[in-house]
């Protein structure tokens, strides 16, 4: 075993791994009081969306993949939010816009992480509301430790805080000034928010099932929704540069529901791993591995070109079909069955030769014609422009004017990511996201910002992802479940954005194939390539450019320039956010767990006992 940053922990009663070591904590003293893996879950998601609100908050979205022991099953919980009605091609059309703003009120979809993560409590979870809320109350109301990054994310939005959303102002720059680093902040608004719905909850009922629903009454038909619905109606600066109202209404949030969908499953060896379906990018991590076959890296160095070449020209085959073929299948027919078949995977690996591909490559699934984004040279424009307030997931500042430009350093922020595993065998991977403080002005009232996923779709009609009221749109959020041998394994993920997919294939090939331990393949020297359209505004097309960890050896550098890669070296510790649970069955009704989180940034931190 080679040197880690930290043990991959080990036990018998349970684990929990998440970008945030007060995550982490909460849904452990959850397990520790009785709680199982969807009350720990639900419990640190709620605490993820107060001490990381630069990548997270309670107006965003979460896509939630568990394994249910008692039910043995996967299930896909969804709580990606729908367009509002009013949100069509033709309204933006009437603005004078090509793409959907980035930031804003334009660019909201309904709020769905709460209403999955209750959904989640309420249908297989065990604790009271009150219990699973109160870590999240308690650190908004009292205080938390500011990690270095929320300053940052701060300081580089103050201006628009200060001239154009005040709301923000108030939560943000408490006495007209950026909060320090290591002291506590608080935020009194959304302690009030949560408690009140919890209040309100225990005056309806004494059943805890019945409290739950009523704290979604008071989220998506009471309080919580009156006041978006008000503030929606007003106009603020977003990143179109001009003053615009926002579509979300009361109507819309009391319409929509999370989801219960079956997981997409491709095997992969001895294992198997389960995603999201197309309207998230899940799969593109399935078709990967179907690209790789399980056998054809054997022996490869971990760490050498041969094998970060194969897999960054197979995550080119699979994000172009991506961006040609995915969307909600509830709007669209998506030809995924075929996407995901083997013989489709066959036909696409001969794409995969010694070289580093310039070409932009999606398939042609039952014969049909893809089509990409017309929009790449007004994507460089906008970003030409100079006010590029939201562009990236998030950005926390303007971006050059040549920000586009391959060499060019744009600071971006993640999202978030918790995975939990308790003594009955229960495994959760989540991957909230969305209602970044940067993303969007603080509600008034409420203390926290909606989500603005509905950049990620087109005012192009011929686009199979275009705006459609109602529907949802693609979003990066991927979280994965692995299986060993037909059992339920790990669960795993990583915030970034278009990266998620890649950094996770990499780590699912490091530790299912090449033997690390999970804490081995989260350390190991990563990389992400950019070759496709960004999910995020202004949707920038860009080709060739690899970005690797200074700590890869400098040959592997040198032989991927060779094979004409436009190789970026990064930072040594600057690529994924990786984290992961597993357990392996060790008797009847007895599991062993592991744990690993990722050092990067130094937040994110794993428990097990």
């Amino acid at each position: 075993m080679s040197f880690t940053t930290r043990p991959e922990l080990k036990g018998t009663f349970g684990a929990a791994s998440s970008t945030h070591w007060l995550a982490t904590a909460s849904a452990m003293s959850i397990l520790e009081r009785g709680g199982n893996a969807f009350d720990a879950a639900a419990c640190a998601g709620f605490v993820l969306q107060v001490v990381e609100p630069h990548l997270n908050g309670p107006g965003g979205e979460v896509p939630i993949l568990f394994w249910d022991e008692s039910g043995h099953r996967a299930q896909v919980l969804c709580g990606q939010g729908v367009a509002p009605a009013a949100a069509t091609i033709e309204h933006f059309e009437s603005l004078g816009l090509q793409l959907v703003p980035g930031i804003g009120l334009l660019p909201a979809c309904v709020p769905g992480a709460f209403g999955a993560w209750m959904t989640l409590l309420r249908d297989h979870g065990t604790m009271p509301l009150r219990t699973v809320l109160e870590p999240a109350i308690q650190y908004a109301r009292d205080g938390y430790p500011l990690v270095p990054r929320i300053v940052q994310a701060i300081v580089a939005v103050r201006t628009l805080f200060e001239t154009q959303w005040p709301s923000s102002a108030q939560i943000y720059l408490p006495g007209g000034d950026a909060p320090s680093l290591g002291k506590l902040f608080s935020n009194k608004a959304l302690a009030d928010t949560y408690l009140r719905l919890v209040e309100e909850a225990e005056k309806a009922s004494h059943q805890r099932e019945q409290q739950i629903d009523s704290a979604l009454r008071g989220w998506y038909q009471g309080f919580v929704a009156d006041r978006i619905d008000a503030f929606y109606r007003t106009e603020v600066m977003d990143s179109s540069g001009e003053r615009q109202r926002g579509l979300l209404r009361g109507e819309d949030m009391a319409r929509w529901r999370p989801t219960y969908e079956a997981p997409r499953i491709c095997d992969y060896g001895d294992f198997a791993i389960a995603k999201c379906d197309s309207w998230s990018q899940g799969p593109v991590m399935l078709q990967q591995l179907n690209l790789l076959q399980a056998d054809a890296l054997e022996g490869l160095d971990p760490m050498g070109d041969e094998l970060v070449h194969r897999m960054v020209e197979a995550a080119k085959l699979a994000f172009a079909d991506r961006d040609a073929w995915y969307a909600d299948p509830r709007a669209i027919d998506v030809p995924l069955d075929e996407l995901l078949s083997m013989p489709y995977a066959a036909s696409r690996r001969p794409l995969i030769d010694d070289r580093a591909s310039s070409l932009i490559r999606p398939g042609r699934p039952g014969g049909l014609a893809p089509q990409l984004s017309l929009h790449e040279d007004h994507s460089r424009a906008l970003a030409a422009g100079g006010f590029l307030f939201g562009a990236g997931e998030p950005t926390f500042a303007a971006l050059p004017a040549n920000a586009w430009q391959p060499t060019e350093e744009i600071v971006v922020g993640d999202t978030c990511h918790i995975d939990v595993a308790d003594r009955w065998g229960n495994l959760v991977a989540a991957t909230p996201s969305g209602g970044w403080l940067s993303s969007s002005p603080v509600v008034p009232g409420l203390g926290f910002s909606l989500n603005t996923r509905l950049q990620m779709t087109w005012l192009d009609r011929r686009m199979r992802n275009a705006l459609r009221p109602g529907h949802r749109p693609l979003t990066t959020l991927s979280p994965s479940l692995a299986f060993k041998q037909g059992q339920a394994y790990a669960a795993f993920g990583t915030p970034g954005g278009d990266q998620q997919d890649q950094w996770q294939t990499a780590f699912a090939v490091r530790h299912l194939r090449m033997g690390m331990t999970m804490q081995e393949a989260i350390d190991a020297p990563a990389w992400h390539m950019n070759h496709f359209t960004a999910s995020f505004w202004p949707r920038l097309v860009e080709r060739q450019r690899l970005t690797v960890e200074s700590r890869f050896p400098q040959q592997s550098i040198d032989a991927l320039r060779r094979r004409g890669h436009e190789v970026v070296v990064g930072d040594a510790w600057s690529e994924g956010r990786l984290s992961a649970c597993a357990r392996e069955r060790i008797g009847p009704g007895r599991f062993m767990f592991k744990a690993a989180a990722n050092p990067r940034g130094m937040q994110g931190y794993a428990a097990a006992r």
